[in-house]
């Protein structure tokens, strides 16, 4: 069956790239430029990319990433000269020269393509098979990995990705549903059986919600991948330059918000106490929620949370 085009809203599109380009008076000597080399560590649909480019003068570069297959086609019709990508998940962005960039955006979400094409396996409102990898060229499908693991990992993952209080009982039923029957190979069958284990859930909230999100982080290892890519982004950005992070649900946001309180502080060496703190290398500058009119335009959006930070040393 042919799956339908499915259109991709950006959230905080101008918001984000104007955080990147915006200059800061206290190092205006290394304010954002238009000439500047830019990373959009997750390339999604584009949307972040397409309007740094707008914003790019002639000499001015822009660098992607993306694990996503699909992704990767839709970036290969890019022809400015200004622009490429690679196929390979953030966690590389350390890779790129030391202090090469002049601002780095990570866009956190899910494109809704993915959500909305049932063979992705993402979403528990269509039938496809249990798959939500990001890269469908490598690495285990949840239908993989759900064949062998153990209840105990089984909760562990739906606890602490999914924050689920039903994980025990989830992961008891998904293991018991395997030993009668055979393991789950579709996301319908997940859904119904999360339904049927959990009997109570938020006004609104379809049961298997948690255990979605869950499985996806864990399969695709996203929280490990966002700290590589943030303690990264510490090499590749220039002194001045803007790190801006939106994150979707409280566990990227955590990660993101104390990544940044850590190295907004100067730090003091305990064993030499009269030696000079070592100066601090961020310093947050904002944190943007989508507006009440983009929210309406968008749902998706509502839970987003963009923070932006300068490099402040080197």
């Amino acid at each position: 069956m042919q799956t339908p085009s499915w259109p991709h809203t950006t959230v905080l599109l101008s918001e984000a790239v104007d955080a990147l380009f915006r200059a800061d008076d206290a190092h205006s000597g290394n304010a954002p430029t238009a000439d500047g080399t830019y990373v959009d560590a997750t390339y999604g649909r584009g949307g972040h990319s397409g309007l740094i480019l707008s914003r790019l003068s002639p000499q001015g570069r822009l660098i992607a990433f993306d694990k996503d297959p699909e992704a990767i086609a839709q970036a290969a019709q890019i022809t400015d000269p200004r622009f490429s990508i690679r196929h390979e998940g953030f966690r590389h962005l350390g890779e790129l020269p030391d202090a090469c960039a002049t601002g780095v955006l990570m866009d956190l979400g899910v494109s809704s393509p993915q959500i909305d094409t049932p063979g992705r396996g993402f979403s528990f409102r269509f039938e496809g098979p249990l798959d939500m990898r990001m890269d469908t060229t490598r690495g285990q499908s949840v239908a993989q990995w759900l064949e062998t693991a153990e209840v105990d990992q089984i909760k562990e993952v739906i606890r602490d990705y999914g924050e689920e209080r039903f994980a025990g009982a989830i992961a008891k039923a998904i293991v018991a549903r395997r030993q009668a029957r055979g393991p789950l190979s579709t996301t319908t069958e997940l859904a119904e059986l999360v339904a049927d284990t959990v009997k109570t859930r938020e006004s609104g909230q379809n049961p298997a919600t948690r255990t979605f999100q869950a499985f996806r982080i864990f399969i695709n290892a996203e929280l490990e991948e966002l700290q590589h890519a943030l303690e990264a982004s510490l090499d590749v950005l220039q002194v001045g330059g803007r790190l801006v992070v939106i994150s979707f649900h409280s566990l990227e946001d955590r990660i993101v918000k104390q990544f940044i309180a850590k190295h907004s502080r100067e730090v003091y060496d305990r064993r030499t106490p009269f030696a000079p703190p070592k100066a601090m290398k961020l310093s947050p500058l904002d944190r943007i929620k989508p507006s009440a009119a983009e929210v309406a335009a968008n749902p998706r959006s509502r839970s987003a949370i963009m923070r932006v930070a300068l490099r402040t040393a080197a």
